[in-house]
């Protein structure tokens, strides 16, 4: 019975690692189409939000193609892989700064329609990438990783079209600089939840691997 208990539970597991990998290749090819889409049209229209929401999907593209190297491996290598990724988030939210700065000093004022228009189709891919991960936010360091990042692009996403009615209003371009200083905000407080329970993770995989390690070496 225990076996049969056993078994049943590692199909559950391993039915869930399979769905939540098929969910994965299709966030990062959405994520990588939406990269080209929004870098080519941020340089174009001159939208620092656009610019950062671009380098946001590859970034995003980079952490579900590592999210599905480690599916299966030890709690320590996913919380390892989890640090990579808060790593490049934080990374993402420092270069959307120096974007912003950029953008101050030379005085642009971006697109409005290609704000707008590039920005509702960012929103509507990165809802439905949401609505399929929205089952595994609550797992571990790893799944809630990828889950913060399409929650923050959804909420950057949605930024970006008050950005370009604050454009439209305004006829000035600071609406778009001053909600890629909120999205670069979110990224880095992304990271550090991230990288704390991280560190949670990896400090209760290595007294696992000790306990397990005292189980089968016993002292004398």
């Amino acid at each position: 019975m225990a076996g049969g208990c056993c078994n049943h539970c590692e199909d559950q597991t391993g039915q869930r690692d399979g769905r939540y990998r098929k969910i994965l290749w299709v966030a990062l090819v959405i994520n990588l189409s939406m990269f080209v889409v929004e870098i080519m049209s941020g340089l174009r229209g001159g939208s620092v939000s656009l610019l950062a929401d671009s380098l946001d999907f590859l970034g995003d593209a980079a952490n579900y193609g590592i999210s599905l190297l480690v599916i299966g491996l030890s709690v320590t290598a996913r919380a390892n892989a989890s640090r990579i990724k808060a790593f490049s988030m934080a990374a993402f939210g420092v270069g959307v700064v120096s974007l912003s700065i950029w953008n101050l000093t030379s005085k642009v004022v971006p697109s409005v329609p290609t704000m707008g228009i590039v920005g509702s189709s960012a929103l509507i891919a990165n809802g439905v990438v949401a609505l399929l991960l929205f089952t595994y936010r609550d797992g571990d360091s790893n799944m809630r990783s990828v889950w913060l990042c399409t929650r923050n692009d959804v909420l950057g996403n949605i930024a970006v079209l008050l950005a370009a009615l604050g454009v439209f209003g305004t006829g000035a371009g600071w609406p778009d600089l001053a909600v890629a200083a909120i999205m670069s905000m979110l990224a880095l407080t992304s990271a550090s939840k991230i990288l704390r329970q991280a560190k949670a993770e990896s400090r209760a995989g290595l007294r696992g691997s000790s306990v397990e390690s005292e189980s089968v070496f016993p002292r004398v």
